[in-house]
């Protein structure tokens, strides 16, 4: 019987997920076990996504024994601990399916080539672990033809990039803590699909597109070490999560608003208290946040919440119908800016920022502008990055 030759192939693409409620802290780093729940919001791929394809084949073998990955064109190892306890998993998962059927190709057992690709900056605070480990395992996941759920394939996804583990569905979606050593109720539902709430938008000012001098995994195992504010945190997250996920379901904007920048501040406050200090914000992160309460205040009410994950970029919530007033307040601080709306604004021109310390500060820290809205989750595509021979596109 001649051998299997055939190139498979499979094409996933997987959304950012912005936390409202951060995951700050492993209570096992081995399994990446969180310290306390977190909630996020998948934004929409269109905006931000990962593109990844998952290739294997029998012919690797030749030149490529081992698995291989090309992150945006570069050659990336896939021998980190996270990487290949994922691997493991899946291929454990296909093993059992081909045992069951003999008839099935021994896809298991051949190297993996994995081509990805970001249409946003990686490593810069925009969840790009989260969306690549999300894409990867989805795209793994059809590659093997694996049954499992999204739930299920969650906990593999954890294991990779804690986050990554929500960016496996769309909407509004919780990843609950858990309390097993096994870490196998650490996983990720969904709180609520977009529909019931589309108007819900996000604006995310790029401050910097460098990678973070301190990652995500290295500043939190250090708060938990140093920190005398993370106990505190963890002692308000419960409530806060309830109170969520209540705002998400009612569609009560004023109060999401208030849980999200009071949790964005505790998490960074956490952070400043950690030894030595982290500095995840900066100067336009600063100005980005004055220019949200001088909107809520002239407004008499929150148009706006603000949220920074582990990186100095401002993500703006708002919701659709308040765009004019946000947009004018914004326009002479964005204008100009890659991703913000070409022309004029001045038939609102008399609703400036009227601080001109804020508006210059925007000017000259923020890079890009992206404007968003609420998310699916992954999608398998036909679009795919190695092409029918095994090499890249």
């Amino acid at each position: 019987m001649a051998s299997d030759q055939r190139i498979y192939r499979a094409s996933t693409t997987a959304p950012v997920n912005i936390a409202v409620i951060k995951y700050w802290g492993k209570r096992d780093p081995n399994l990446n076990l969180p310290t306390n729940d977190s909630l996020s919001i998948t934004l929409s791929q269109s905006d931000l996504r990962t593109h990844t394809t998952a290739s294997c084949s029998s012919t690797y073998r030749a030149s490529t024994p081992s698995d291989s990955l090309l992150l945006n064109g570069k050659t990336e190892p896939l021998t980190t601990p996270r990487s290949i306890v994922c691997l493991r998993s899946l291929r454990a998962l296909r093993s059992k399916l081909e045992s069951e059927n003999p008839e099935l190709p021994k896809l298991s057992t051949y190297p993996l080539r994995i081509a990805s690709s970001n249409n946003f900056p990686t490593a810069a605070g925009l969840a790009s672990s989260a969306a690549g480990f999300a894409a990867l395992i989805r795209a793994i996941a059809d590659l093997y033809e694996l049954p499992q759920d999204p739930r299920t394939l969650s906990v593999i996804a954890r294991q990779g990039s804690g986050s990554a583990c929500r960016s496996l569905f769309g909407g509004y979606v919780a990843w609950d803590a858990g309390v097993r050593e096994d870490g196998l109720d650490s996983c990720a539902r969904v709180v609520a699909s977009r529909s019931p709430w589309p108007e819900m938008r996000a604006l995310i000012l790029v401050a910097s597109a460098a990678q973070k001098d301190v990652s995500s995994t290295a500043g939190m195992q250090t708060t938990v070490k140093t920190s005398g504010l993370f106990r505190q945190r963890l002692e308000d997250v419960p409530r806060r999560m309830k109170e969520m996920e209540r705002a998400i379901l009612m569609r009560d904007f004023e109060t999401f608003a208030e849980i999200t920048r009071r949790e964005s501040n505790s998490f960074h406050a956490t952070c400043l208290d950690t030894d030595p200090p982290i500095f995840y914000l900066n100067e336009t992160s600063k100005m980005a946040i004055r220019a949200v309460e001088a909107m809520n205040k002239e407004a008499g009410m929150a148009v706006a919440t603000y949220t920074f994950d582990a990186g100095p970029n401002c993500v703006i919530y708002y919701l659709e119908m308040e765009w004019n007033f946000i947009a004018a307040k914004l326009h002479v601080a964005l204008k100009g800016k890659e991703g913000w709306p070409k022309g004029s604004m001045s038939d609102l021109s008399g609703l400036r920022m009227g601080n001109e310390r804020v508006e210059e500060g925007l000017n000259s820290g923020v890079s890009r502008v992206i404007m968003t809205s609420v998310g699916e989750g992954p999608i398998s595509v036909q679009d795919h990055l190695i092409d029918e021979h095994g090499k890249p596109v």
